[in-house]
């Protein structure tokens, strides 16, 4: 098996890919804009070979530039983990007739308005909806759908350019910050828990699946530098609060066709239980959650993953295990340089053997910039068979640990 793999040294989880491919015997070529020799060692370890393009912006010449670096080699799929270059691997795969996603089929994980209607379309709930390209158009759709109202960009990634606007006067505010923004999605603003809803597919079967939790919501924590995020990976996930996502979920994956690969999908859980769909992705969750259900269910999904887009099939034990907290620091303080882990000690001491792993960064180094970091100075996961436990220690990592910037 010939994998072509685009951007295996960025983002950070990219190298874990590529080794999950090694490992299942694939031979992996990479394709990216930096140096070989500015990889991450696990990438360059696993890559059988590796061209540098000068930017990923010129699709013609990328794909005449591979037709010369691969003359008298075969590829067998193009693989792409990375949001941004989702359209770039679909036109790949079209130019040498590979299986995976088509431009089409991207198109509708990657456009928030197509990706609604399709869903819509299927009788399943999503929020009122619609695109603007204009303030005008974005006036006549906040109109129909009312406050509050969520703007974002049609084609965007996590929470960036995300506002939530209760009246007028802030929707203004937000078509203001988003004016470099060409297409807008305009829609609903849904009351209640946002969970996720994540799986490893082929050949149209669900192989893994999971459903995580988000305290608070991305969009909370996109906007408030002080707030410490947990991610729950919950080990039951047909108990009460998670089950209605997951028929929800197999239902979005069926009604748009998706066949092998990772799929992120939030979705929000009302008060009287119903799951709204929010969006999904045909790429696995960024922001460590792959490492976090590694945690909870004791397995190698980058590794599982490459065996499903590989051979169809995911050969590991995926029956949840724990249930596994994520939490994510960021430094507080008015230095610019991480002077104490202040609680940690105490902390080790109280939950040491439920601990998976701790990130941090270290005492000595500058903070990182919350705005550019999804996970901010450092993680730590918990975990535990207990829900109400895991719950209890990921809510002492919120609350005693400090990362001080002094």
């Amino acid at each position: 098996m010939h994998v072509l793999f685009l951007s295996p040294g960025f983002p950070a989880e990219m190298p874990l890919f590529v080794r999950g491919l090694a490992q299942v015997g694939a031979k992996v070529f990479g394709v990216g804009d930096q140096p070989a020799q500015a990889l991450p060692a696990e990438a360059r370890e696993h890559l059988a070979d590796y061209l540098q393009v000068r930017s990923f912006d010129d699709e013609a010449a990328i794909a005449a530039e591979l037709r010369r670096w691969l003359a008298g080699r075969t590829l067998d799929r193009v693989e792409c983990s990375w949001e941004r270059l989702m359209y770039l691997a679909a036109n790949l795969r079209a130019e040498f007739g590979l299986p995976g996603m088509t431009p089409e089929q991207t198109l509708v994980v990657r456009d928030k308005e197509r990706m609604k209607q399709a869903v819509e379309a299927a009788g399943l709930r999503v929020p009122r909806h619609g695109r603007a390209r204009t303030q005008k158009e974005a006036w006549a759709v906040a109109e129909r759908v009312g406050y509050p109202a969520i703007v974002k960009p049609i084609d965007g990634a996590g929470s960036q350019n995300t506002f939530r606007c209760n009246d007028a006067q802030e929707f203004q505010q937000a078509l203001e910050k988003t004016r470099a923004v060409p297409e807008l999605s305009v829609e609903e603003f849904v009351e209640g828990e946002e969970l996720t809803y994540d799986t490893v597919c082929a050949d149209g079967r669900i192989l893994f699946e999971d459903v995580s939790w988000y305290k608070p919501k991305p969009m909370i924590l996109a906007q408030n530098a002080w707030i410490s995020m947990q991610n729950i990976v919950l080990k039951d996930i047909h108990a009460e609060l998670p089950r209605p996502g997951v028929l929800l979920g197999r239902q979005v994956l069926k009604a748009l066709g998706f066949q092998s690969g990772f799929t992120h999908m939030e979705w929000f859980r009302t008060a009287s239980g119903e799951a709204v769909f929010g969006e999904i992705g045909g790429r696995p969750p960024g922001a460590r959650l792959v490492h976090a259900m590694n945690y909870a269910y004791d397995l190698d999904l980058f590794k599982g993953w490459a065996e499903a887009v590989c051979y169809g099939r995911l050969s590991q034990d995926t029956s949840p295990k724990y249930n596994a907290s994520m939490v994510f620091k960021r430094a507080q303080g008015p230095g610019e340089v991480v002077t104490e882990h202040r609680g940690l000690r105490e902390l080790l001491a109280r939950y040491g053997r439920h601990i998976a792993t701790i990130e941090l960064t270290p005492v000595g180094e500058h903070k990182k910039d919350w705005r550019k970091v999804v996970v901010g100075d450092g993680w730590i996961v918990v975990r535990h068979a207990d829900l109400a436990t895991t719950l209890e220690m990921s809510e002492a990592f919120v609350r005693d640990l400090t990362v001080v910037a002094g």
